[in-house]
């Protein structure tokens, strides 16, 4: 099949660039207007400013100059960005000068058609554009509280809130002492040691039995694999805190509350789930005819197990083991219903320390579990395109 057939380009009248560019420039505006005390007088001054700047580009000024007017604007805007906001509101408009300086030209010479195909009514292609800014502003609105959390562990003073000094990115404003703080604090060591010790266990238990319970429901002479597939994964559905009081009243008749032995199989219950999504997925592409072949030859279920089967699907245990490892690590509210002050891992550390005592230390460790959990899903993801090339999903 063919290339699809694109758009041509066709300049915008001035008009209609001037009205959208002074749209985004008037939504900039409530930013900088509130910034600056009066929020209305943002709106009305980026609007008006912004719009001006696009109907005197695309009017009055020839295409040719296109690199002088992104340049220019985006010396404009940083000047002004840096008379209202010192140093951050410099950066500030270097961005906002780069953006309208690409926003105009894209809108006015119809750049934004050119990977559409001609069909698209007007009413179309704005939802086509509609529908990803909303994805992207739902994206910064997840991302924003971690990009808030990461700068601030790094503040010099005990606040939760950026100094005047974070403000002006002066160097005395910014101090590595909470992660000292961390390193040297009796109390986080040992809540970390206690999560470095339950996890992993909780992960080995997970995935040995996620694995096997995955194995064993992909047979399909197994019996009512539905209704034990639901079972298993209920803890995913199930609302945390109505599975940890049950954990808790379970485990304190058999002797397992407050011991270290019940929190790692609390948390192998929640994270068994993670494996067996992660191994049934990875089996529906497995070729079984491997396995009966394996079987022709003389090896045993075992040996067909770790060598025939384990290499294919790993990619999908080691997945179901990060993804366990992660829910383990971070899980704060069974382990204080199931353990005791002894096994407090570091979510617990950190939400006493929110509740009895305010320490920007918190940031600290909240920093480097986001890096931790980055790092992880970034395996997992690398894992998961190596997986689909074992199994001819996508290419080489």
């Amino acid at each position: 099949m063919g290339d699809a057939i694109l758009t041509p380009i066709e300049k915008k009248p001035a008009s209609f660039t001037a009205s959208v560019v002074g749209a985004f420039g008037a939504f900039a505006g409530i930013f900088v207007g509130a910034a600056n005390g009066s929020t209305l007088l943002g709106i009305v001054a980026g609007f008006v400013i912004l719009a001006g700047l696009a109907y005197l580009a695309m009017e009055v000024l020839d295409e040719s100059q296109e690199k002088m007017v992104r340049w220019g604007l985006i010396g404009l805007m940083g000047v002004a960005g840096f008379v209202l906001g010192g140093l951050p509101g410099l950066v500030v408009g270097l961005l906002f000068g780069w953006f309208f300086g690409w926003l105009i030209y894209w809108v006015g010479e119809g750049r934004y058609r050119a990977h559409l195909v001609p069909y698209l009514t007007p009413g179309q292609v704005l939802w086509h554009y509609t529908f990803r800014v909303i994805c992207g502003a739902i994206f910064v609105f997840l991302i924003t509280p971690i990009l808030v959390v990461m700068p601030l562990s790094f503040n010099a003073e005990d606040f939760f809130t950026f100094t005047p000094e974070m403000l002006r990115f002066d160097p005395e404003g910014y101090s590595l002492k909470h992660y000292r703080d961390f390193l040297q604090s009796d109390d986080w060591q040992q809540a970390l040691r206690n999560s470095l010790i339950i996890a992993p266990l909780a992960t080995l238990l997970s995935v040995s039995f996620g694995t096997l319970a995955a194995i064993g429901l992909s047979q399909p002479h197994v019996p009512y694999r539905r209704a034990i597939m639901a079972i298993l994964i209920s803890p995913m559905i199930v609302p945390l805190i109505i599975s940890a009081a049950g954990m808790y009243f379970f485990y304190s008749r058999i002797g397992l509350q407050g011991t270290y032995l019940g929190v790692v199989l609390a948390h192998a219950a929640l994270g068994i789930p993670f494996v067996i999504i992660t191994v049934t997925a990875t089996l529906v592409g497995f070729d079984r005819s491997l396995t009966r072949a394996a079987a022709n030859m003389g090896a045993d279920p075992v040996t067909t197990f770790f060598r025939v089967q384990m290499p294919l699907i790993l990619p999908g245990v080691i997945s179901g083991g990060l993804f366990a490892f992660i829910t383990s690590f971070d899980e704060v509210v069974v382990v204080i219903f199931v353990g005791s002050a002894n096994q407090q891992t570091l979510p617990w550390q950190m939400f006493t320390g929110l509740r009895e005592q305010i320490s920007p230390t918190i940031l600290a460790v909240a920093t480097i579990l986001v890096g931790i959990s980055i790092a992880l899903l970034a395996t997992v993801e690398m894992l998961r395109r190596r997986s689909e090339r074992l199994r001819g999903m996508s290419p080489g």
